[in-house]
């Protein structure tokens, strides 16, 4: 089985389905965690961080519609992700918008600037959904870190009711993400891991390399626990060049973070 290609994705999602996973977008996750409330069985949060090639995004969402599922989709305001006509199309199909920000990195740390920039943004997200919640994008290459921008500002003020590194209970809910192309991408993440959970995951052996692995995990375990699942849509492709291009960069990319890593 080929990794990261759509089909390798269906079958990521259709082992989720047979394991009796429900599918959640995050807003629902808010909402239901806000009311005390929790669905019925397992239950799996599809997150999808825009950062670059949105069309790759319509294509996950569609096989996702298809399959009867909703995700959630965080797109950037970089015209490689902010394409209009695939945000409504998304939209369409039932899964929910959210805006991945970058303010302080777009603002080079300056926070009054940086809000300014978050509230001009997050009204023209919400001119395609009601935006009701954003995720932070890592900006690897910036010093500065999204979510500081909440040491002095409040999102709920904004009407936002979620932001998975700040509302989601990892106690009860594990991380699983495909930065850095793979599923321990957290050994070269700056800031996409959970690092206080992360070694309690593993002890448990819900870390993997390859999809495959963490496919062949769903089927053969029971006792499953709840999830959030981030991919990064511009890794999976079946177009042959796109993808080993995709393979290339990212084991550059890796290769620099993994040096960032080191030097923090």
């Amino acid at each position: 089985m080929k990794d990261f290609t759509l089909h390798t994705y269906r079958l990521l999602l259709l082992a989720l389905k047979k394991a009796g996973y429900v599918s959640l977008t995050f807003e629902e996750y808010c909402n239901l965690k806000n009311r005390q409330a929790t669905p019925a069985g397992k239950f799996v949060i599809l997150r999808h961080d825009v950062d670059l090639k949105a069309v790759n995004s319509l294509h996950t969402a569609k096989i996702e519609s298809e399959l009867g599922l909703k995700a959630s989709y965080y797109f950037r305001v970089v015209p490689e992700s902010n394409q209009p006509d695939i945000i409504r199309r998304i939209a369409a199909l039932g899964h929910e918008i959210g805006y991945h920000y970058e303010d302080m990195a777009i603002a080079n740390g300056d926070m009054q600037a940086a809000i300014g920039h978050f509230e001009n943004w997050l009204k023209y997200f919400r001119s395609f959904y009601p935006v009701k919640t954003i995720c932070m994008h890592g900006a690897p290459t910036s010093r500065f870190d999204g979510r500081d921008l909440w040491k002095q500002y409040d999102y709920h003020d904004y009407g936002i009711i979620g932001e998975p590194y700040f509302d989601v209970d990892f106690s009860q809910v594990a991380y699983l993400t495909d930065t850095g192309r793979r599923w321990d991408g957290y050994k070269v993440s700056l800031r996409d891991k959970i690092p206080q959970y992360q070694d309690e995951w593993i002890r448990r052996g819900w870390t993997f390399t390859h999809t495959p692995q963490l496919i062949q995990w769903l089927h053969a375990n029971d006792n499953l626990p709840n999830l959030m699942l981030t991919t990064h849509p511009q890794r999976w492709t079946d177009n042959r060049t796109a993808w080993w291009k995709e393979w290339i960069l990212q084991h550059i990319k890796n290769l620099v973070k993994r040096l960032l890593v080191a030097l923090k």
